[in-house]
């Protein structure tokens, strides 16, 4: 395939998953990955390291966009960032020993657990009348510390899986820490950054990145994250949810019809 085609393809891809990065909160990695292997024929860890040159911009921007929406907890994110950072370089060197097909195997259960999370959180919703009591969360309101495991937990889903510790985050911060659907996303971005710099580096000095397909990604990526973020806040939260579980559903059969 010709080069300037593969840039093309790839400005084209990223802008799209960035659009659905940025509405759902989740910096576009869990689109991209599969993506990459079902298209490029690409491994497991090339596709996770080569979606960590897109998603890092994305992220940085959908941060900035929500924030200016609604202000993020900056002390706490930034206690989750810290926690994060050690577990993400872990993870990933556990990711690059991992058989490529296991490695994906398992990433579609993963995908698939957090989907079926979600779709069960909506379910008990409208049990209850279609409104969420935030006074169940048992950490609402709770101090910055108790934002350490979930940096953890965050930093060692994304150094594994590489695609940034806010998938798992989020349903945590909705049902456990009481942030609504919009404030989690942001704050679970928010956390990523410094682990997904740490992801980033350590899946390139192995050879795991293709800049070549990567960067014109994340150019793409970049002009449509704003009204991702922009359609996010327009949707009500039950929807939103929704369209979060759909999409994991979509990206599991992605990853189950890549037979490499």
């Amino acid at each position: 395939m010709e080069a300037y085609v593969v840039v093309v393809g790839c400005l084209v891809a990223g802008a799209a998953i960035g659009f659905v990065g940025g509405l759902l909160g989740i910096g576009g990695g869990l689109l991209a990955i599969p993506l990459l292997g079902l298209i490029f024929g690409m491994s497991q860890q090339a596709a996770q390291g080569t979606a960590l040159i897109m998603v890092l911009p994305a992220i940085l921007l959908a941060v900035r966009k929500y924030n200016q929406r609604e202000r993020i907890n900056v002390q706490a994110a930034l206690v989750a960032a810290v926690s994060s950072i050690l577990f993400t370089w872990v993870g990933a060197r556990i990711a690059l020993g991992l058989d490529s097909l296991l490695l994906r195997r398992v990433y579609a259960m993963f995908v698939l657990g957090i989907a079926v999370h979600y779709l069960l959180q909506l379910w008990r919703q409208r049990r209850r009348g279609g409104q969420k009591k935030l006074a169940n969360a048992p950490l609402a309101g709770c101090h910055p510390l108790w934002f350490i495991p979930i940096g953890c937990l965050g930093g060692m889903v994304g150094g594994i899986f590489g695609i940034g510790g806010s998938v798992v985050a989020v349903p945590l911060l909705t049902s456990v820490y009481g942030l609504n659907q919009s404030r989690a996303q942001a704050f679970g971005l928010a956390m990523i950054i410094p682990g997904i710099f740490v992801a980033l580096l350590t899946y390139a000095r192995h050879g795991q990145a293709d800049w070549l397909m990567g960067l014109p990604m994340a150019l793409g990526s970049i002009a449509l994250v704003p009204h991702g973020v922009k359609l996010a806040y327009r949707l009500p939260e039950a929807r939103l949810k929704l369209t979060f579980a759909c999409m994991l559903l979509v990206i599991m059969v992605l990853l189950l019809l890549n037979p490499q």
